[in-house]
């Protein structure tokens, strides 16, 4: 499943798992637990993407989405576009679904991007889509902290169950 990068942007993408490997090598993270402890794969820099769709003046949000799960993360473009990470590939296959892929979405630090709207659960799983926009998007990230330990409880059992 190719990954759409559209909304305020000069160029949309739909790239394969095989054009992210194409994507210039001062992009390319060949291995992720290097920036991200405990995470595997090979990934592109969010900087990377960007520089290829080439945003428009008035993109200050970039809107996570995950069809495949109805997930949905919007997060200020400011506070990721340098850490934010593309994971793409696993052992030189694309990242299957146990992993999060086709692509997942991780930040290093969520902490370090010091706003709110920037949390644990903005590192997305199943990414297919990348939407720029102008104000914040669709967002159905769990908003209180009950909703977060529920979300995450599901993900653990669904994880022991694979």
């Amino acid at each position: 499943m190719p990954l759409t990068i559209d909304g305020l942007v000069a160029n949309p993408l739909s790239l394969s798992a095989a054009e992210f490997s194409a994507v210039a090598a001062e992009h390319q993270i060949p291995d992720v637990s290097q920036v991200v402890p405990g995470r595997q794969g090979r990934g592109v820099t969010l900087r990377g993407l960007l520089a290829l769709a080439h945003p428009q003046p008035g993109a200050d949000y970039l809107t996570l989405h995950s069809t495949s799960d109805d997930f949905h993360a919007s997060v200020p473009l400011s506070a990721i576009r340098d850490t934010g990470i593309l994971v793409y590939e696993l052992n030189g296959q694309p990242l299957p679904a146990t992993a999060g892929g086709p692509i997942r979405f991780l930040l290093p630090d969520t902490a370090a991007c010091h706003t709110a709207e920037v949390d644990e659960c903005a590192n997305v799983k199943f990414v297919d889509r990348l939407e720029l926009r102008s104000g914040r998007g669709f967002d159905n990230r769990p908003s209180t902290k009950r909703e977060h330990e529920r979300l995450h409880q599901q993900q653990q059992q669904q994880q022991q169950q694979q």
